[in-house]
């Protein structure tokens, strides 16, 4: 780590510890006013509703960016369109080059995801990570919508942190907050959702790539569930998965 580093860690261990007496709309509004550029990015569950809502209520100067894989649900898409109209802002998407989707199916098959931990990783690195690092472009402040109760992978998501991966601060203002909070606030703001979250998926990402979720599984099960480790990541939010995607 370098010294520039080394100090830029430690200016997000001291927003981690301002953050946490903060409500959601104090965290976002503090955020915003740090200065730079910051950008929220957008999967349109329904934790993200609910930083998309606040942003748009506040009218705070966040970007909001959306990963638009190209294997996304419909129903995910047309949300994009209501809850963009429903807080006059702006989702911007990043969609995969086609370059790079022609030479993954060239390798592995369209749907090769399913056949190995190793493809599944290069999807994801083609759909996501790529279109992630242009959305990313010039920013200093990243903010997810990021829980501790999501997995245990999460259980210790701090509400800032320095990426040193990709040289900015992470801020994840949603940390605190359980899923009964979270419905919450959707109710008493009429906050739109995604409808396939009433119908067992409490985690949407791509559509060959997520199931409804069975009684008792944790929020995340559903995500490529056909692989065992309970750990499981597209790489958007850990640093060892991303490298291992760059590496190929």
């Amino acid at each position: 780590m370098t010294v520039i580093d080394t100090i830029a860690e430690a200016e997000a261990k001291a927003l981690n510890d301002k953050l946490a007496g903060l409500d959601l709309a104090g965290r976002l509004s503090l955020v915003a006013g740090l200065g730079g550029r910051v950008v929220f990015t957008t999967s349109l569950g329904i934790e993200d509703q609910v930083i998309s809502a606040e942003i748009g209520t506040h009218r705070l100067p966040i970007d909001i960016a959306t990963l638009e894989t190209g294997r996304l649900f419909a129903e995910t898409l047309a949300l994009i369109d209501e809850t963009e109209a429903q807080y006059d802002i702006h989702i911007q998407r990043f969609t995969p080059e086609k370059a790079d989707i022609d030479a993954y199916a060239a390798k592995y098959g369209l749907n090769g995801f399913y056949e190995s931990v190793e493809a599944r990783h290069a999807c994801c690195g083609v759909r996501k990570l790529k279109p992630l690092a242009r959305a990313l472009e010039g920013a200093t402040i990243w903010i997810t919508g990021l829980r501790r109760g999501q997995s245990a992978n999460r259980a210790e998501t701090p509400f800032a942190e320095y990426d040193a991966e990709r040289h900015l601060v992470k801020v994840n203002p949603l940390a605190d907050w359980d899923i009964e909070a979270i419905k919450a606030f959707v109710s008493d703001n009429g906050v739109p959702v995604n409808p396939l979250h009433a119908r067992g998926y409490p985690s949407i990402g791509c559509e060959p790539c997520t199931r409804a979720i069975k009684p008792g599984e944790p929020e995340r099960a559903g995500r490529w569930w056909w692989e065992q480790d309970e750990t499981r990541e597209c790489g958007l939010h850990v640093a060892e998965e991303a490298s291992v995607v760059a590496a190929q």
